[in-house]
């Protein structure tokens, strides 16, 4: 098993991707608000204070504050079903904004949910 985490920069894709998931049979995802590195520095710092924060704004979507990260615990064979909804319901994950995925291993876990058998 293993615990796949999404970034998931553009925030107004969440309910789509969700439900993209669930009529795949996947279940029991997390998802909490996030902001990276870059756009919380930008928030608290000036360009002078901080002079890559200049550059890193060129990239920044000045409408989007937030994004999500979303956690879900999965059988290995499920995880290229998961980035193959992802990148159809986002965009293609080499794209600039599109997120970041990477799983972790999970050794144990108990009281997942499942849909149907």
């Amino acid at each position: 098993m293993k615990l796949l985490v999404y970034v998931l920069s553009q925030p107004d894709k969440l309910d789509s991707l969700l439900a993209a998931l669930a009529s795949k049979r996947i279940c029991g995802a997390t998802v909490l608000e996030s902001r990276g590195m870059a756009r919380q520095l930008s928030h608290l710092h000036d360009a002078d204070e901080i002079p890559i924060l200049g550059s890193l704004r060129t990239f920044l979507n000045p409408d989007v504050t937030q994004g999500n990260l979303i956690f879900v615990i999965l059988e290995d064979e499920k995880i290229d079903q998961v980035i193959e909804v992802i990148e159809a319901t986002v965009s293609n994950l080499d794209e600039a904004d599109s997120g970041i995925v990477f799983t972790i291993p999970v050794d144990f876990a108990k009281g997942l949910c499942s849909i149907g058998s």
